[in-house]
C-alpha cells in the first residue's frame, strides 16, 4: 500500500504576495488530519523564491505528530555540509526522526545557474559537492569525530546532537537519466524523480536497483518515490486550463515544454485514481503530490480517493 504526501504551496504563496506562514501550517495541519503520511517544502534561494525548507519544517514538526517531513527537493550543493549537517539532526530531533532528506542537483536553466553563482558555488560542480558534502554530513550525524580531507576540511570535528535515526535521516536523491539512477542506488536511500510514466517507471526503477546490487547493497532496502502534480477537477477542461496556467506561472516556460519533463495529471478524481494506482502498481511506495491551486478541497478530493483504493 503506497503512502501519500503533500506538498504545501510555499513557492506558490511567495508569488502571490502572500509571505505569511500561518496558513501554511494550517494546511500542514488538515493534511495531517486527513491521513497524508507526509508533508514536504521545495527548495530555492532566489531562482524560485520560498520560504527556506528546513526552517518551516521545524516549525511544522512542532504542529504535527505522525506525518513524515521531507525537502522536495533541497540542493545540498549551496550549502556547507557541515552547517547543514547540524540543521538536519537538528530537524530530525525536533520532528522525533520523521525527517526524509529528499535532495537533488538542480536544472540547467539560467536562473538556477545564477542562483548558484550568487551563493559561490560552481554550478558545474554541483554532483561532486552534493555526494561529497552528504558523505561528509553522513559521517557527522555518527557522532564520532571526524577527519575530513576533501573540498572541505575537518580535523576531529565532533557534531551533537547526533539526528533521532542513527545514522541520520534517510536520503531520497530526484532526478530521472540514468546517472541520476545509478546514484540513488549505489549511495542513497530512495529514488525521487518526477519525469517517468507509469510505465517508465518500473523499469527505471529496477536499474536503481540493480545499480545497488552492483554496489553490495541491499536493493530491497530502497524506497521508490514519486513527485507528481495534480489539478482534480470534475470539468477536464477546466482543470487543464488549471494546470497549464499553474506551470506557466511557476516556471515561466510554455506548459507543453514542462509537461514533457514532469508528470502531470488534470481531470476528473477518478481518472486520478487510476493515475496515481499506475505509479503504485510499477513500483513507488511513495507518491508526493503537488497541487495546481485549490488546495484546501484537492486535498479533501484525493483523501477520499485514497479510501476509495484502500490506501
Amino acid at each position: 500500500m503506497p503512502k501519500l504526501g503533500y506538498l504545501l504551496p510555499t513557492r506558490e504563496r511567495v508569488m502571490e504576495g502572500q509571505h505569511e506562514t500561518a496558513p501554511l501550517f494550517a494546511l500542514a495541519e488538515r493534511a495531517e488530519g486527513l491521513g497524508f503520511a507526509s508533508l514536504w517544502i521545495g527548495d530555492s534561494l532566489l531562482a524560485r523564491p520560498r520560504h527556506d525548507p528546513l526552517t518551516l519544517l521545524a516549525a511544522i514538526a512542532a504542529r504535527t505528530k505522525r506525518a513524515e517531513l521531507g525537502t522536495a527537493v533541497l540542493l545540498p550543493a549551496l550549502r556547507n555540509p557541515v552547517v547543514l549537517a547540524h540543521q538536519v539532526a537538528t530537524l530530525d530531533r525536533i520532528a522525533e526522526g520523521r525527517l526524509i532528506l529528499g535532495v537533488g542537483i538542480a536544472t540547467d536553466v539560467p536562473n538556477i545557474r545564477a542562483e548558484f553563482q550568487a551563493a559561490g558555488v560552481p554550478f558545474e560542480q554541483r554532483v561532486g559537492r552534493m555526494n561529497e558534502g552528504l558523505a561528509l554530513a553522513r559521517a557527522l550525524w555518527r557522532g564520532e569525530p571526524v577527519e575530513w580531507d576533501g573540498r572541505w576540511q575537518v580535523k576531529g570535528g565532533t557534531l551533537g546532537p547526533t539526528p533521532q535515526r542513527p545514522g541520520g535521516p534517510p536520503i531520497w536523491i530526484g532526478g530521472s537519466v540514468a546517472p541520476a539512477r545509478e546514484r540513488a542506488g549505489k549511495l542513497y536511500d530512495g529514488w525521487f524523480p518526477n519525469a517517468p510514466t507509469a510505465a517508465e517507471y518500473g523499469p527505471q526503477f529496477a536499474e536503481v536497483k540493480a545499480a545497488a546490487r552492483a554496489a553490495g547493497r541491499d536493493p530491497s532496502a530502497l524506497t521508490g518515490a514519486m513527485y507528481l502534480t495534480l489539478a482534480v477537477d470534475d470539468d477536464a477542461a477546466r482543470a487543464g486550463a488549471r494546470l497549464d496556467t499553474y506551470l506557466e506561472r511557476y516556471y515561466g516556460q510554455p506548459a507543453a515544454a514542462m509537461k514533457k519533463r514532469q508528470m502531470c495529471y488534470a481531470g476528473p478524481a477518478r481518472g486520478a485514481g487510476a493515475w496515481l494506482k499506475g505509479y503504485a502498481d510499477a513500483g513507488a511506495g511513495h507518491l508526493v503530490l503537488r497541487f495546481a491551486g485549490d488546495h484546501e478541497r484537492q486535498l479533501d478530493t484525493v483523501s477520499a480517493l485514497k479510501r476509495e483504493l484502500g490506501w
